[in-house]
C-alpha cells in the first residue's frame, strides 16, 4: 500500500526523532544538530535512575512510590511513580520515568490502532536497567511505525481510528493522533538528552 503523501513528512519526522534520542541514549555518537557527529557514552543504569531532587521515577515495587506519587503503575518488579491526581507544580520525573511514559504510550497506541485492544498502564512492564528500557522504547516506536504504514488516506481521516483510552484518541481525527505522538517523541527525548548534559556537567564538577 501506498503511503499517503500528507503521511510521509510525519513519518520522516518520526523516525528522525526516534533515531536521534536511541543514537543520544546508546552513543556511540549523535548528530549535534548542524551534522557534526558528537561522541555520546551509552548511559548507565545509575544515570537512568538518576534524582538530581526528590521526584517521581521508575522504582522496585517493593520500595513503594516516590515523593507525591500514590501508586507505581505497571505489571512485574517495577513499576513508574502516578497518582490520580498528579501534585501541582508537576512533580521532576527522571530519565527513566520519561522513557516509560513514552515507550508505555507508543506499545499501548499500536495496540490500540492494530492490536488486540487490552494493553493498559497496569499490564505495561517498566524496566529497571537502561538498556532494557532502550530496547523497550525501540520495540514500541517499531510497533507504532507498523501501525502508521497500514494507514491509509480514510484512516488518516477516521476519528476513533485509535481507541487509547489514555489519551482524546476516541474524538480526534488519526492524523492529528500521529501530529500528536511526534511531539511527545520529540518533547520528552529533548527532555532526556538535558538531563544526560546535566548528569555529566554535575558528575565532572
Amino acid at each position: 500500500m501506498a503511503t499517503p503523501p500528507r503521511l510521509v513528512p510525519l513519518l520522516e519526522q518520526f523516525d528522525w526523532a526516534c533515531l536521534r534520542l536511541l543514537n543520544r541514549m546508546t552513543g556511540p555518537e549523535v548528530d549535534s544538530g548542524n551534522g557534526m557527529p558528537i561522541a555520546v557514552p551509552p548511559i548507565t543504569d545509575e544515570e537512568y535512575l538518576w534524582e538530581p531532587v526528590p521526584g517521581w521515577s521508575v522504582r522496585r515495587r517493593a520500595d513503594g512510590p516516590g515523593q507525591g506519587a500514590t501508586v507505581l503503575l505497571g505489571a512485574g518488579e517495577w513499576g513508574r511513580d502516578s497518582a490520580p491526581e498528579p501534585p501541582y507544580p508537576p512533580p521532576f520525573t527522571t530519565i527513566a520515568w520519561r522513557l516509560s511514559h513514552i515507550s508505555e504510550m507508543l506499545a499501548l497506541r499500536a495496540d490500540y490502532t492494530v492490536g488486540d485492544r487490552d494493553m493498559t498502564s497496569d499490564t505495561y512492564r517498566n524496566s529497571g536497567d537502561a538498556m532494557g528500557a532502550v530496547r523497550s522504547f525501540s520495540d514500541a516506536a517499531e510497533a507504532w511505525r507498523a501501525a502508521l504504514t497500514g494507514a491509509d488516506d480514510a484512516a488518516l481521516d477516521t476519528v476513533g481510528y485509535s481507541t487509547y483510552p489514555y489519551g482524546s484518541d476516541p474524538g480526534e481525527m488519526f492524523v492529528d493522533i500521529v501530529w500528536w505522538v511526534n511531539q511527545e517523541i520529540l518533547h520528552h527525548g529533548a527532555e532526556i538528552a538535558l538531563l544526560r548534559d546535566l548528569y555529566r556537567a554535575m558528575r565532572s564538577a
